[in-house]
């Protein structure tokens, strides 16, 4: 892509933050890449690779891996934020205390912190001072790394309280096989990333039970309705949620077994404990967080969410997954129409 080329933090070396590097990298802009680990950072300098998560795929020249917050952001005007939800006040912490002119934050996690009930702007607004925050902007949607490594056409979208912030980032990201759309609601776009990853942990979990393809059509079908409700009541544009950041990161999460979220389900659902599944998958799995979070935001906005209870009483109650879709199938008669009318009830 022609432009102004940029030099560009990127918090988290990870799968995907690795991935958006790739995809600046080929927008020929510089690449400040993160990693907490010395070995990667090494790795990533000296051979342009990142095994443990893009095994086989070979980096441009033009990233450049760091250990020090200080020197990865010095004199930069855009930070990635990709770490997973539970290091993001940590890592901003850190980058409170060294920093001195103001970011624009582009965060691409997908989580709602528990117990304070907050998205991640939310977490970056109340752990960043003003005054060090240019603009914030979430960038999601249906998205594996694995394939954005790959160069495969994948589409997401990015949204911000200010059009021109997001416009910025789609011309940051948007090259031919990297589609970037904006969407002017930030509510809807990180409910949606965040709340498909639990309907893919219980997708994961029928497809280990061996339930087939029409029981995990209605899990995604049902369980987009849930996520619509609770978002709506949050203050989304419930249109979202029919978009790229909900039925189309719901899709992709949900059927692909590059999904960790699915994988970690699928162990479930073949007899696994939680805390070996976790174990066993050596990444972290938001969907686990964000089901205790979404649990407790249904609560609080008296949102009924049959799928997301049942996932919750799995991970967190010890239930036997199939007793768990079981009492889902038994529940009592409903219209599957009653969510589309005007105040959004209940089913």
């Amino acid at each position: 892509m022609e432009g102004l080329k940029e030099t560009v933090a990127v918090i988290g070396a990870g799968s995907w933050g690795t991935a958006l590097s790739m995809v600046l990298a080929d927008n020929g802009h510089e690449v400040h890449l993160w990693s907490h680990n010395p070995e990667q950072v090494k790795e990533i300098n000296a051979e342009h690779t990142n095994g443990k998560y893009l095994p086989g795929v070979v980096l441009q020249e033009n990233i450049h891996a760091y250990s020090s917050l200080e020197e990865t952001l010095a004199g930069l005007e855009i930070c990635v934020m990709a770490v997973p939800t539970k290091a993001i006040r940590e890592v901003l912490g850190k980058i409170r205390g060294i920093q001195k002119e103001p970011l624009l934050i582009v965060h691409v996690s997908k989580g709602i912190e528990p117990d304070t009930l907050l998205r991640i702007s939310e977490m970056i607004e109340e752990e960043m001072p003003a005054e060090l925050v240019d603009s914030i902007v979430v960038l999601s949607g249906p998205s594996h790394a694995e394939e954005v490594s790959l160069r495969r056409p994948t589409t997401v979208a990015v949204s911000a309280k200010k059009i021109e912030a997001a416009e910025r980032i789609q011309d940051l990201f948007i090259n031919g096989h990297f589609r970037v759309y904006t969407n002017p609601d930030i509510i809807g776009v990180e409910i949606g990333g965040a709340l498909k990853n639990i309907i893919a942990l219980a997708a994961g979990i029928s497809d280990g039970l061996g339930y087939g393809d029409n029981a995990k059509a209605a899990l995604m079908t049902r369980g987009l309705a849930e996520i619509s409700r609770l978002g709506t009541k949050m203050g989304a544009n419930p249109m979202t949620f029919a978009g790229l950041a909900g039925l189309g990161d719901l899709i992709v999460t949900c059927t692909s077994v590059h999904s960790r979220n699915w994988r970690a389900g699928n162990l479930l659902g073949k007899g696994k404990k939680l805390q070996e599944v976790l174990d066993n998958m050596g990444m972290v799995v938001e969907g686990v967080r964000t089901t205790k979070a979404a649990w407790q935001l249904a609560k609080k906005y008296e949102v009924q969410m049959p799928i997301t209870n049942a996932l919750f009483d799995v991970l967190f109650h010890d239930v036997d997954p199939k007793d768990a879709v079981d009492a889902l199938m038994s529940r009592g008669k409903t219209n599957e129409m009653e969510q589309f009318n005007a105040n959004f009830e209940q089913d």
